[in-house]
Parts: structure tokens; C-alpha cells; sequence
């Protein structure tokens, strides 16, 4: 007996010595990971101190609420209002995401639920090649393609029939909020269906056999299972859609007209806040005007900042809902 409980220890010994290891490592593991974390908010806050230091005089000029509700952009005159690019930028990215987030959530549901298992192997690497194209290549298709085929058929159909709307009244030029709009939707879909996709393949698959055991059809699994089941993570690939369309640049830049003006139609140009950046950063040859870019820059990432915590929020209380 004795020498049994001899043994015992002379065993727990190394169980404890290794024990006590593997503790430290993970406070290791855990230590690190935290770091990498802090690190990145830091980044963020950093981010927002330097554009803010960088806009003081665009502020300080004009004011900060008078420089984002004034509505002249004048560089010659030092006279400086972001709201036409505020209102560009909020319009064409929530058109985009209104058009796209049907579109997409659909395509999602074909591919996870409907679709054979060669057409989504098909289907699934095209959807992939589109989130990864340039904008700039979007933004050469619009002009030559997507621009045409608005002025002559799209946006005349549009003022024929429903011109008694303020949205479609104006001249069909092809280029401006609607053509703009239609280009991001195209950008952020792929971004949407590959999110939803994947989520929706995670439903646990004796929830809908189960559902069908009590002789549910596809279309009431669907409605009652699936997307219950990944409600938060088709709202989260609709958030990402969004803050790809809040920042984009170049393709929109290449068709919206870059005017900076706000009107109530879709149909003529306007201007969005990362589209005059672009533009004329290398034009602004004194402090003013620079200062007046960077706090567009420095207002576009609070409005990144808000809509992505809006849009956290309504995910949070969906998933608490359920």
C-alpha cells in the first residue's frame, strides 16, 4: 500500500509541474491575443486624432456643424460644406444595399438550399471572382457599358412610367445617383452571398429533417428553420456590403457625375464624400483646402463609425429576439 501511494506521487509530481505549464502558456496565448486586440482599437483612435488634428482649421473657419450642413464647395472662394457629399454618399450606398440585399439573400438560399451540388460548385467560385475585381474595372464597365444602356433604355422607361415621382424626373444622362448606386449593389452582392451562404449551411441538419418529418415543405423550413437560424449572420454580411459601399471610391467616382449638388432625382449627378477626396487631394495646393478634404475624410469615418453600430445594435437585438 504504501508503495502504491509511493508511485501516486512520484507521478502527480510531473502531472503538476506540466499542469502549471500549460496554465502559464495559456496566460501567454491569452496576454497576446489581447495585446493584438487593444493594438487595433488604438489604430482606430489614433486614426481619428490625426484626422481630426488635420481638419481643426476646416472647423475652426467654418464651424463644425456649419461646415457639414453647408452646401457650397467652392476652393476658389476657401468656401467649404460637405453635406452634398454627405448626402451623395448616404443616398448611393443605401440604394445600393436596397437593391443588392434582395438580390443577394436570394442567391444565398438558392446555393445553400435549392441548387445542385455541380451548379453551386459552378456557381460558388463566380460569386467568389466578383467580391475580388477592381473597382476600376467596375468603373470602365459603367462608363461603356452600364452608362449607355441607362441613358437609352433604363432611365427613359423609368421617367415614362413613373416620372409623377421626384426620383425619376430630370434629364436620362447615365450617369449619377441611380447608375452609381446600380454599380455599388453590384460590388457588395458578391459580399452578401458568400456570407449568407455559409451561414445557412451551418443549419444543423436534424432541425430540418425534423421539419420535414412533420411534413413541412422546403418553403416553411426555410421560413421557420433556416433563416430564423442565421438571421444575425445574413445581418452581418449585410453590414460588411455596407461599409464596402460607404467607402468606395473609384468605380463610383468613374459614373456619378461629380457634382456637388443635392437633389431629389435619381437621375442626375452628384458627388460622394470618397469621390472628392480622390479628386482633388492632389489639387488642394493650400492648408485650407486640405484641411477641408480631411474633414471629409475625418466625417466619413464617424459616419462609418455610426451606421456600422446602428447596424450592430440591430443585430444584437435580432439575435437576442430569438
Amino acid at each position: 500500500m504504501a508503495v502504491e501511494i509511493e508511485n501516486a506521487g512520484a507521478i502527480a509530481g510531473p502531472l503538476k509541474v506540466e499542469r502549471k505549464s500549460f496554465i502559464r502558456a495559456d496566460a501567454v496565448f491569452k496576454a497576446v491575443l489581447g495585446f493584438f486586440a487593444f493594438l487595433v482599437i488604438v489604430l482606430l483612435v489614433w486614426l481619428g486624432i490625426e484626422l481630426y488634428l488635420s481638419s481643426r482649421e476646416a472647423f475652426a473657419n467654418a464651424g463644425f456643424w456649419n461646415f457639414v450642413k453647408g452646401t457650397t464647395w467652392n476652393p476658389v472662394s476657401e468656401v467649404f460644406g460637405a453635406l452634398p457629399f454627405i448626402y451623395g454618399t448616404l443616398v448611393t450606398s443605401f440604394l445600393a444595399l436596397l437593391i443588392a440585399t434582395p438580390l443577394g439573400i436570394g442567391t444565398a438560399i438558392f446555393l445553400a438550399e435549392l441548387a445542385p451540388k455541380w451548379l453551386t460548385k459552378l456557381l460558388q467560385p463566380l460569386v467568389e471572382l466578383l467580391a475580388g475585381i477592381p473597382s476600376v474595372i467596375y468603373g470602365l464597365w459603367g462608363i461603356f457599358v452600364l452608362s449607355p444602356l441607362m441613358a437609352n433604355v433604363v432611365e427613359p422607361f423609368l421617367q415614362n412610367n413613373f416620372g409623377y415621382l421626384p426620383f425619376f424626373k430630370g434629364y436620362a444622362l447615365g450617369i449619377g445617383f441611380l447608375t452609381a448606386s446600380l454599380i455599388l449593389a453590384i460590388m457588395i452582392v458578391p459580399f452578401i452571398i458568400s456570407v449568407s451562404t455559409e451561414v445557412l449551411r451551418t443549419v444543423p441538419v436534424p432541425l430540418k429533417e425534423g421539419m420535414y418529418a412533420l411534413g413541412a415543405t422546403r418553403w416553411e423550413t426555410l421560413k421557420k428553420i433556416a433563416l430564423p437560424f442565421a438571421r444575425s449572420g445574413i445581418l452581418g454580411s449585410i453590414v460588411l456590403a455596407l461599409a464596402r459601399a460607404l467607402g468606395e471610391t473609384m468605380a463610383v467616382t468613374m459614373v456619378i457625375g461629380n457634382t456637388p449638388k443635392i437633389t431629389e432625382s435619381l437621375f442626375q449627378p452628384g458627388y460622394t464624400m470618397a469621390a472628392v477626396i480622390a479628386n482633388e487631394f492632389t489639387e488642394a495646393t493650400y492648408t485650407s483646402y486640405l484641411s477641408a478634404l480631411i474633414a471629409i475624410a475625418f466625417i466619413l469615418l464617424l459616419i462609418t463609425l455610426i451606421v456600422n453600430a446602428i447596424a450592430r445594435w440591430l443585430i444584437w437585438r435580432t439575435t437576442k429576439a430569438l
